[in-house]
C-alpha cells in the first residue's frame, strides 16, 4: 500500500512522471537562449519542444551550437609557456664571393658550360675554397651549409681533371668517377649537373644507378660503359654482388655526398663494401666527402678513406678555412659530445619562426597557415614535414579532399583547385611516381609537398619560400638539413618550425646551437580562416565581421574542423586510416634520441588531444600496444622469453622501416634466421 501510494504522488494525474521530462529542456540546445518561463512550460505542457518552438527558435539554436562545439575544440587545452631564451649571433657564411672562374686555369668550354646551364659566373664561398685544392690532387673533407653549391665544388675540378687527360677517356674504359649519393631523387639531381657541365665535352659518358628502376637496363648501361657513374650505395652493392661487367680498374675519384645520411640508418656496411671492391682494384685515388654537418659516422669513414685529407669549413673564421686536418684533429673535432657544441651555419636570408600550439589545434592550424601562404597570398611554394610515410599520406588525401574540395576528383598524384596544389614524397611510394612528383614539383612555381626526411638532403628544390616542419627533427643537424630546402644559393626563405607546448625547451636546443627562431602567434594563423566563407556560421541577422573576433576565429576553427571530422568518419575505412597514421605518429615519436626525452616523451602526451588532431572524435581504444599519458602498466613478475624476443624484433623492425626512405629497392623480404644451440662436448 504505501508503495503504490507513493508512486500515485510521483505520478501526474495523467499518468506521466512530471520530475523526468522537467530535466529534458535543460540538456538541449535551447539552455541560454530560451526563458525560464519558455522552459517551465515547454516542460510541463509537452514531451519536446514543438516545432514552432524550433521554428522560433531556430536562429538561437544555430547561435548556440558551434559555440558548444567551440569549447570543446578550445578547452582543456595547456597552457602555451612563453619562451625565454637568450638572442644569440648565428653562424655566417659568405656565399658569394667577388673571384670569377676566369681566375682558374679551366678550360674555356667548361666555364662557357657553367653559363649555358644558367649559372653564376662568381665563385661561391664553399667553390673557392674547394676547387683549388681538388685540383691539386689532394683529398679533401668540405663541410659547408646546405644551398652552397657543393655539387659544384666538386663537379668542377672533377670534369676538368677527366677533359685534360692525356689519354683520351673512351665510354669503354669504364667508370673514372665514383659519385655516392643517399636518396634517389639527390642522385637524379646530381646527374643532372653532370650532365650540363659535360655539354662541351660529349665523350665522357655520366650514368645513374639507384633503386626501383630496372636491374636489366642499367646493366646494359654498364656493357655500353659510364665514365662517371653516381649511384645510392644499396643499388651499387647489388651490382658488385651480381653483375659481372662492372669494374673498377681506372677509377681516379670517389665523391661521397651527403657522407653523414649514407653512414645513417645502417649504411655504413654497403659503404665498407664498396671500398673493399675500390681498394681491390686500385688503391690510388682521389678520394671527396661533402656535408653540411659532420657526424661520428664521417669521422670514421675519413679514417678508413680519406688520406692525408684538408679540412674546409666554410663557416670557421676566413684564416682558418683551410687547414691541413691529420686523422687525429679530425677525431677529436667530431667526438662524442660533437652534437652538443657544434654550431650550425644557417643562410643569411632565412627567415626561422617557430609556433606553439596544443595537441588538439595542431590540424586547423596547419590547414590555416597552408590557406593564408598558397591561396590569399598565392606566390609561396612551400614543403612540409612529416615524421612518418604514413602520416604523408593521410594529410595529402584529406587536404585533397577538404581544403581542395575535391571530393569528386580521383586523381592520384596532384590535385589542384584555384591557387592550392598538393604532391607528396616517400619512401614507400613507387620509383616512378617519385621522379614524378620530383620532377613536377622541381618545375612549379607554387605548391605544396608533403614528404619525409628523404627529400631533407641536398634537393636544390628553386623558389622554395617556406619549410614547415609539422614534426620536430631528431637533432639539430637534421633540422639545418630540412631549412636548406629554402634561401638557396641567397635568396630569400622562410622556414616553421611546430612544437606542442610540452616541447617547448626544444627552442632553448637550437638556441645552444647558435640558431635563432623567433615566435609566431597561433591566433594569428587561424586568424585566416576570416578570409575564407566556406567555414562561416550562416547568420541571417549577423552584424558584418569584423575580422578580429576572437570568438568568431574559434568558430570558423571549429567548422573547418568539424569538416575535417566529417570526413574522417564518413566510413569505416577512413577511421582505420587515421587510427594508422595516428599510431605511426606516436611510434615515430618513440624513436628520439636519449638525450632529447626529456622534451619529447612519449607520456607527454594526451592521446585525445593528438587523435583530436587527426580527425578522430575519441582516443582509439585498440592502441594498447602504444604506451601513453595516462595509461596504467601492467607489472610482470618476470619479463618472459618471448617478450625479450618480442622487444628485440620490435627495434629490427624500426630499423628496417627507417632505411626504406633510403633504400635501393632491392630487398626482397627480410629472411628469418632461426638461432642454432650449440652442443657442448663432452669435457
Amino acid at each position: 500500500k504505501q508503495s503504490s501510494a507513493l508512486k500515485r504522488k510521483l505520478q501526474s494525474p495523467h499518468g506521466k512522471p512530471p520530475l523526468k521530462r522537467k530535466r529534458k529542456p535543460s540538456v538541449n540546445t535551447f539552455k541560454k537562449s530560451a526563458t525560464e518561463a519558455e522552459v517551465k512550460k515547454g516542460s510541463s505542457s509537452q514531451k519536446s519542444p514543438s516545432k514552432k518552438q524550433l521554428a522560433d527558435n531556430g536562429n538561437e539554436s544555430q547561435k548556440s551550437r558551434p559555440f558548444i562545439k567551440t569549447s570543446s575544440l578550445f578547452r582543456n587545452n595547456p597552457d602555451i609557456p612563453e619562451i625565454h631564451r637568450k638572442a644569440v649571433q648565428q653562424v655566417q657564411e659568405n656565399v658569394f664571393t667577388t673571384d670569377s672562374f676566369s681566375q682558374l686555369d679551366l678550360h674555356p668550354h667548361l666555364v662557357s658550360g657553367r653559363k649555358a646551364a644558367c649559372l653564376e659566373t662568381c665563385f661561391l664561398g664553399v667553390q673557392k675554397q674547394t676547387i683549388p685544392v681538388l685540383l691539386q690532387g689532394k683529398d679533401a673533407l668540405v663541410r659547408s651549409q646546405t644551398g652552397s653549391g657543393k655539387t659544384l665544388a666538386y663537379g668542377i675540378p672533377l670534369v676538368q681533371s677527366l677533359q685534360g687527360m692525356e689519354s683520351k677517356i673512351q665510354r669503354s674504359d669504364g667508370p673514372y668517377a665514383l659519385i655516392l649519393v643517399p636518396t634517389r631523387e639527390l642522385a637524379l639531381q646530381s646527374f643532372d649537373t653532370m650532365q650540363k657541365l659535360l655539354k662541351p665535352f660529349p665523350w665522357i659518358v655520366p650514368g645513374v644507378l639507384m633503386g626501383g628502376e630496372k636491374r636489366k637496363s642499367e646493366k646494359a648501361r654498364l656493357r655500353k660503359g659510364i665514365n662517371i657513374l653516381i649511384s645510392t650505395p644499396g643499388r651499387l652493392v647489388d651490382h658488385i654482388k651480381s653483375t659481372e661487367c662492372i669494374h673498377f680498374r681506372r677509377t681516379q675519384w670517389l665523391i661521397i655526398d651527403e657522407a653523414d645520411r649514407i653512414l645513417d640508418l645502417g649504411f655504413e656496411k654497403d659503404v665498407a663494401v664498396i671500398l673493399n671492391a675500390l681498394n681491390a682494384e686500385r688503391e690510388t685515388r682521389q678520394n671527396v666527402l661533402l656535408s653540411a654537418t659532420l657526424t661520428e659516422g664521417v669521422t670514421r669513414l675519413a679514417d678508413i678513406s680519406l688520406n692525408d685529407p684538408i679540412s674546409i669549413s666554410i663557416a670557421d673564421e676566413v684564416q682558418n678555412t683551410l687547414k691541413p686536418a691529420s686523422q687525429k684533429e679530425i677525431q677529436a673535432s667530431n667526438s662524442s659530445n660533437c652534437m652538443d657544441q657544434e654550431n650550425f651555419a644557417v643562410p643569411e636570408k632565412l627567415k626561422q619562426y617557430v609556433m606553439m600550439v596544443p595537441s588538439k589545434l595542431r590540424l586547423v592550424t596547419l590547414a590555416a597557415f597552408i590557406l593564408e601562404k598558397c591561396k590569399f597570398e598565392k606566390h609561396h611554394k612551400m614543403i612540409i614535414f612529416f615524421s612518418s610515410c604514413e602520416q604523408v599520406e593521410f594529410h595529402y588525401e584529406l587536404f585533397l579532399k577538404v581544403l581542395s574540395g575535391g571530393l569528386e576528383s580521383q586523381q592520384r598524384s596532384s590535385v589542384s583547385s584555384g591557387c592550392l596544389q598538393f604532391l607528396r614524397l616517400h619512401g614507400n611510394m613507387e620509383q616512378e611516381e617519385r621522379t614524378e612528383v620530383f620532377q613536377e614539383f622541381l618545375k612549379s612555381t607554387t605548391g605544396i609537398l608533403l614528404c619525409t626526411d628523404v627529400a631533407a638532403r641536398g634537393l636544390d628544390l628553386p623558389q622554395v619560400t617556406w619549410i614547415v616542419q609539422y614534426n620536430a627533427p631528431a637533432s639539430p643537424a637534421e633540422y639545418i638539413h630540412r631549412i636548406g630546402r629554402t634561401a638557396r644559393i641567397g635568396c630569400h626563405g622562410n622556414s616553421l618550425l611546430v612544437l606542442a607546448p610540452s616541447e617547448a625547451e626544444y627552442v632553448s636546443l637550437l638556441a645552444s646551437h647558435k640558431i635563432n627562431v623567433s615566435e609566431i602567434k597561433m591566433e594569428k594563423v587561424l586568424s585566416s580562416l576570416m578570409k575564407d566563407d566556406r567555414f562561416k556560421l550562416h547568420r541571417p541577422r549577423s552584424k558584418k565581421s569584423c575580422g578580429t573576433d576572437p570568438q568568431e576565429v574559434r568558430e570558423r576553427a571549429t567548422v573547418l574542423q568539424t569538416k575535417f571530422e566529417n570526413y574522417i568518419h564518413s566510413s569505416e575505412g577512413t577511421v582505420q586510416w587515421a587510427k594508422k597514421a595516428l599510431q605511426s605518429f606516436l611510434c615515430a615519436y618513440t624513436t628520439y634520441p636519449r638525450n632529447l626525452k626529456h622534451i619529447f616523451h612519449i607520456k607527454s602526451l594526451h592521446l585525445g588531444h593528438v587523435a583530436k588532431s587527426f580527425g578522430l572524435r575519441d582516443a582509439p581504444k585498440n592502441l594498447t600496444a602504444i604506451p601513453t599519458a595516462g595509461s596504467k602498466k601492467k607489472t610482470k613478475p618476470r619479463p618472459k622469453r618471448s617478450d625479450l624476443l618480442k622487444k628485440t624484433h620490435g627495434k629490427h623492425r624500426l630499423a628496417e622501416i627507417l632505411r626504406s626512405e633510403y633504400s635501393s629497392g632491392m630487398d626482397t623480404g627480410v629472411s628469418k634466421v632461426k638461432k642454432k644451440r650449440k652442443q657442448r662436448k663432452p669435457g
